[in-house]
């Protein structure tokens, strides 16, 4: 079950908005009291409450905002309890000050906005013994160790447990929160106002992820990234996995480099059973292969692992969709044995995706230019992949069949700049930018308007995302269903 968080100063509009949530099918609201900047009516917003209710009034040091007397407090959580609300939500060091009285179930709560205690399970027994219904323990993840330490205590807990790790790292603790047996999760109502770090909104909880659908049975994929919250990857697989009828899910996983290692360890005992790699990962994720396709050992990166067995298989799709793309534009006959010879191609960037691009074409024996802002990325790049750099302020020099940006100049927000002049564009040359958010970024726009043969990030990302679904899956991905959710994704109207 879903527990929707509201805050708001008016109760007017506290109680508007607890009445849509329940219309359109919320199970359960928490009504955040240290919000209400007057005096708080429980009349008003109890008596014809629509739906059942947590209570409670945070104070300031737990990540609220009451600005009255610790007194008024307690007593307004006392009343609280004495109209019948359904649940009260009561801070342990002072649980034993409010005691129980009537039908109303106790949520005995302790938060920490800096880290992960060490000592999760005697803080968990001393909270079980102030007469709680359900504990509720939500502590800052500072790693994903602090992830495993808190799924390990709700699943083993005898005492009805909700352990959240807040924060982008830990968001996990909140999307498996029903597989781990706890009794509710919380999510934000508004994506603009979130009442605690890492809350998501409750209709991505329910409609993108189907939480309550996720059981011992579901199959578990991810990105993991750092940062990772804007990645759309989690959209376009979940909607291919509910297109296909699959019991499966997919789920950001903030990981730090440093803490990868300790992850990938973890990733079975999590039930995970393949991965997204990207930024900053693609390249120290090879390293956790037991097996990798011959193109990630060769380009020195993977985007895909598969946990197969004992095994840590990896593959780079970026690298076929790329070449998938390219092949197809120029019609490339695959079956000769030198497809690209006589093709030059400058490739931008000398990260991942300009590492997969340009050792393909390589591979392929297209002459290849990398260009990097900063060149002694670009030099060591071309020294790996065999092909040659040039200084950044002489990209536009050389006459050239494709132009790749692999750089992220262009993406959203930084929507307004192009990395590529487009006076040098013409339609001899033949444009791939890698960016997907948005698609029209202003080197495609420029590139038709001088009549260029295009490749866009939306053509990549849909072919390598086909890919990973096929490796995780077994089966064919429903691509036209992930081209039109990253498609509406990523457009400015629909977004608005």
């Amino acid at each position: 079950m879903i527990c929707v968080t509201l805050g708001r100063s008016r109760h007017k509009r506290m109680i508007a908005e607890h009445q849509y949530l329940v219309e359109n099918g919320a199970e359960l609201v928490e009504l955040r009291l240290d919000y209400i900047g007057r005096a708080v009516s429980l009349n008003r917003l109890l008596d014809d409450r629509p739906g059942p209710v947590v209570v409670t009034a945070r104070r300031r040091e737990d990540g609220g905002r009451w600005m009255k007397t610790e007194q008024e407090r307690l007593m307004l959580l006392r009343s609280a309890i004495a109209t019948g609300v359904d649940y009260v939500d009561i801070e342990a060091d002072v649980a034993a000050q409010i005691p129980r009285y009537g039908n109303t179930k106790r949520i005995i709560s302790f938060h920490d906005f800096s880290e992960t205690p060490e000592n999760l399970e005697e803080l968990h027994a001393a909270m079980a013994e102030e007469d709680a219904d359900i504990i509720k323990i939500a502590t800052m993840a500072n790693s994903f160790a602090d992830n495993i330490r808190m799924m390990k205590l709700v699943r083993s807990a005898s005492v009805p447990t909700i352990g959240i790790c807040m924060g982008e790292m830990g968001m996990v603790t909140r999307l498996l929160a029903n597989r781990l047996g706890s009794p509710f999760t919380y999510a934000s109502f508004s994506s603009d106002r979130k009442m605690a770090p890492g809350l998501l909104h409750w209709k991505d909880m329910r409609n993108l992820y189907r939480y309550d659908e996720i059981d011992d049975g579901t199959a578990l994929f991810g990105v993991v990234a750092d940062p990772v919250a804007h990645s759309h990857s989690p959209l376009i697989h979940n909607r291919a996995f509910e297109k296909a009828e699959l019991n499966a899910r997919y789920l950001p996983f903030r990981v730090t480099q440093g803490d990868l290692p300790n992850f990938i360890e973890h990733c079975r005992e999590l039930g995970i059973s393949g991965l997204s790699v990207t930024i900053p990962h693609k390249e120290s994720a090879l390293d956790f292969c037991t097996q990798a396709e011959s193109s990630a050992t060769g380009i020195g990166a993977v985007n895909t692992l598969v946990f197969q067995d004992e095994d840590v298989l990896g593959y780079n799709t970026d690298y076929r969709a790329a070449m998938d793309c390219i092949e197809e534009l120029f019609k490339i006959d695959k079956e000769k044995e030198r497809p690209m010879q006589g093709m030059k191609a400058m490739v931008l960037g000398a990260g991942g995706v300009s590492r997969a691009i340009a050792w393909g074409l390589k591979q392929r024996h297209a002459e290849v230019l990398m260009a990097s802002r900063t060149y002694d990325r670009a030099q060591l790049l071309a020294a790996e992949i065999g092909c040659r750099a040039v200084e950044w302020d002489q990209r536009h020099d050389e006459r050239i069949n494709l132009l790749v940006n692999g750089t992220p100049v262009g993406m959203h927000p930084d929507v307004d700049r192009s990395p590529f002049d487009a006076r040098k564009l013409n339609q001899f040359v033949a444009v791939f930018d890698t960016v997907y958010n948005p698609e029209n970024t202003i080197l495609v726009k420029d590139a038709r308007k001088a009549q260029c043969r295009i490749i866009t990030g939306v053509d990549m990302f849909v072919r390598q995302a086909a890919y990973q679904f096929k490796l995780f899956t077994g089966q064919d991905a429903p691509a036209e269903q992930m081209r039109k959710t990253i498609k509406e994704a990523t457009n400015p109207v629909q977004l608005n």
